[in-house]
């Protein structure tokens, strides 16, 4: 009897000094993801932080939440303007956000909130430091086909709705650096040289932060442009 009272309470003892363990695991993660926002899926999103493990899935919560997005924007210090909604039916703009001193050409359109917000961390994180380490000088302006365009999908009158329809993408032809360099989405991507390699960069780059990226790898009617879209259909979608 004493043995089996013994090897109860070691049994006891190794459960009582796992469970501490794991509590004392359990703060420490925490108060690691308190100090690194970017990874914590709780905290609010800020376009200042860091890329993180976090930072995808926060996006995508904001398809569906416009006074959050803009939240974001505010709160992340991003030049916009709120715009009165405009349309009806399937082009009906209830969200129309136009950022302020974004460097696109030859003007800067009104588009959904959540594509205004990928826009800046896809020109934070991928175009300017591509352009820096690729091709060596800084961005000057991104050239863009257009966003709104009330129209079904491939030109055809019983496809689905395109998401330009809502200004919900973007297409982006090509980019301009400060030395004076233009690189074009038609011109420049084929190849292996540098203005080839910066294309690529900065294509896979939008990946992270839209839920769709069309390039010319995906069919011939993109070979002048990258369709950058938030459609809250299809994700995962980077060719």
């Amino acid at each position: 009897m004493p043995r089996k009272k013994s090897k109860a309470r070691r049994r006891a003892a190794r459960i009582a000094m796992t469970m501490l363990l794991l509590a004392v695991l359990a703060i420490a993660g925490w108060q690691w993801l308190l100090g690194h926002p970017e990874h914590n899926p709780w905290a609010p999103l800020s376009l200042n932080d860091p890329p993180g493990w976090a930072t995808r899935a926060k996006l995508a919560r904001l398809k569906g939440d416009v006074a959050e997005c803009r939240a974001v924007l505010e709160r992340s210090d991003v030049a916009f303007s709120a715009l009165a909604p405009t349309g009806a039916g399937p082009c009906a703009r209830p969200d129309r956000t136009r950022l302020g001193g974004y460097p696109l050409a030859p003007d800067t359109p009104p588009v959904t909130c959540p594509v205004a917000a990928a826009l800046e961390i896809w020109r934070r994180d991928s175009v300017t430091p591509a352009a820096r380490e690729i091709l060596g000088s800084d961005l000057k302006r991104i050239e863009h086909l257009g966003a709104f365009s009330c129209r079904r999908m491939y030109g055809s009158s019983d496809a689905p709705w395109s998401e330009h329809a809502t200004a919900n993408a973007i297409d982006i032809a090509a980019f301009v650096l400060e030395d004076g360099r233009r690189i074009s989405v038609l011109k420049d991507w084929d190849g292996d040289g540098p203005k080839a390699r910066f294309l690529r960069a900065v294509r896979a780059g939008a990946c992270d932060s839209f839920a769709t990226v069309l390039s010319p790898d995906y069919n011939a009617a993109h070979a002048d442009h990258f369709h950058l879209d938030q459609d809250d259909r299809w994700t995962g979608v980077c060719r």
